[in-house]
């Protein structure tokens, strides 16, 4: 189910918390949601999932608005808020059963649901416990179950993996993409590898502004307006290899790569390209050009880029 944010601006007094941002999320499409803290991300999960209007703007769920219908959207997400909505002295299958009668899973229809989601979300061995038993990575996953256990098209997760030792982040990163398999998923994060490793697509928002928009692969190459290669020569001196890129006209900077045998680093200058030049020094020289690969920035770069100077 397609989730579309149209021009979408939340103030409170004269600060805006979401600044006129538009995205659509596909049907079956895991999007991660990065930007730093007060950037708006809540606040945008918050409209989107109708637990708080907008002051412009509209978002529709499947085609239906928020504004207009907001009992029908509600129908559709399922929704797991940073803070995770927990009764925990209630054991944890009488937890599932206690949200599937509020969200209106037909009564014939429950016992069914709650074994579903106790299989989908790994929690065969936990579901007699009171959830105040559960580690921090079982609690998630309680959490997780009570946003889909009305079969929900979309889910809402607003730092669903926060908390969590590197283990349970492993756990409950590849159960999102299990489920993402079949619902829309809209997820923030501050840990920028889990989005990477996740998500099909990131939005990066800063100041209440959609800054970013795409994989993690094109936002780096977007942002990467100087091309760096690594190149691996043969047949000369590190010395002679490296003063003699230095003096390509196209090259800005040159590192020598500690740890490998004559690898270098060659950063162009912007705009500019200088693989044909190398090429054609190494043959001048005899030299073999033995590698020469594209190097992306890291994500982390991108985003501090996107987040410090916008």
């Amino acid at each position: 189910m397609e989730v579309s944010v149209e021009n979408l601006t939340k103030s409170y007094g004269f600060q805006k918390a979401v600044d006129n941002i538009s995205f659509k999320v596909d049907t079956g499409e895991i999007v991660g949601f990065l930007g730093p803290n007060g950037a708006g991300k809540t606040t945008t999960m918050k409209i989107i999932t109708c637990f708080m209007g907008s002051n412009d703007g509209d978002v529709k769920v499947g085609g239906v608005s928020v504004q207009a219908n907001p009992e029908e959207v509600k129908r559709h997400i399922g929704y797991l808020p940073e803070t995770n909505p927990l009764y925990k002295d209630m054991p944890v299958i009488d937890y599932l059963r206690f949200v599937a009668e509020i969200q209106n899973v037909p009564k014939a229809k429950i016992r069914e649901r709650i074994l579903e989601m106790v299989n989908v979300c790994g929690l065969k061995g936990e579901k007699y416990k009171k959830i105040n038993e559960l580690s921090r990575g079982y609690q998630q996953r309680v959490g997780l179950a009570q946003a889909m256990i009305h079969d929900p098209e979309v889910l809402i997760l607003d730092e669903p993996t926060s908390g969590l030792d590197p283990n349970q982040i492993v756990e409950i990163r590849e159960l999102i993409k299990k489920i993402g398999r079949e619902k829309t998923v809209i997820l923030s994060s501050h840990i920028l590898a889990e989005v990477e490793a996740t998500c099909d697509r990131i939005l990066i928002i800063n100041k209440g502004k959609l800054v970013a928009d795409g994989t993690a692969s094109s936002l780096r190459k977007q942002a990467q307006n100087k091309e760096i290669v690594k190149v691996t020569i043969e047949d000369g001196t590190n010395e002679e290899i490296y003063r003699s890129l230095q003096s390509l006209e196209t090259v800005e900077i040159v590192d020598i790569l500690p740890h490998y045998t004559q690898a270098f680093e060659v950063q162009s200058k912007a705009d500019m390209n200088s693989r044909k030049a190398i090429f054609r020094l190494c043959v001048e020289k005899g030299w073999a050009l033995t590698e020469m690969t594209p190097v992306e920035r890291k994500l982390e770069e991108v985003f501090r880029d996107l987040t410090i100077t916008n």
